[in-house]
């Protein structure tokens, strides 16, 4: 009789473990983020990152203004102790990637660098009136431009009629001027 009782036991034991798992499963389910396409990556919100590095870089800080909603920000920084670099990531409509990268570093070094080893075509692409050189590489493709004391690059996977979409959506805003300090009484 003992030895049946044993039986049961661990037999109990099993029975009630897999209803507990099968407890946890269907919270651990319900309780993940309900994004209509399962999207583990977040939405970022990047307006106090961009205004920090308004303020902070030494050329005019771009973003793009008025892309679509499907286009989905993932990801933000500004690293002023690395060739004042500003990024902006993003996942276009397709779910390709797309990165606003800008910097005072030097151009041989920060392009590829940002574009795993992409390299100049030697051709341009005109965006809203100004001239883009044309990357291609294994990995990512990119628009690159110089001005005003800095290289702006948009690159990514995502195609080029994508790349030329970003950079056409890019605009720097006038730095915010720091508000007057109060005297000290």
């Amino acid at each position: 009789m003992a030895g049946m009782r044993g039986r049961q036991t661990i037999r109990d034991m099993i029975l009630s473990m897999l209803a507990i798992g099968g407890v946890v499963g269907v919270i651990y389910y319900t309780a993940l983020p309900n994004d209509d396409e399962g999207d583990p990556l977040k939405r970022v919100d990047y307006r106090v990152e961009q205004v920090t590095a308004q303020r902070a870089a030494p050329y005019p800080i771009v973003a793009p203004k008025g892309l679509p909603e499907a286009w989905k920000p993932t990801s933000v920084s500004y690293k002023g102790y690395d060739g004042d670099a500003w990024h902006l990531g993003f996942l276009d409509p397709d779910k390709e990637y797309v990165a606003v990268e800008q910097s005072t570093e030097v151009k041989a070094k920060f392009i590829p660098k940002v574009t795993h080893r992409a390299e100049n075509t030697g051709k341009t692409q005109q965006v809203n009136g100004e001239a883009w050189q044309r990357w291609e590489g294994p990995k990512y493709d990119a628009l690159v431009r110089e001005e005003k004391g800095a290289i702006t690059v948009v690159t990514g996977t995502a195609p080029l009629s994508r790349l030329t979409e970003m950079a056409a959506a890019l605009e720097s805003k006038p730095v915010p001027k720091p508000s007057p300090a109060i005297p000290k009484t």
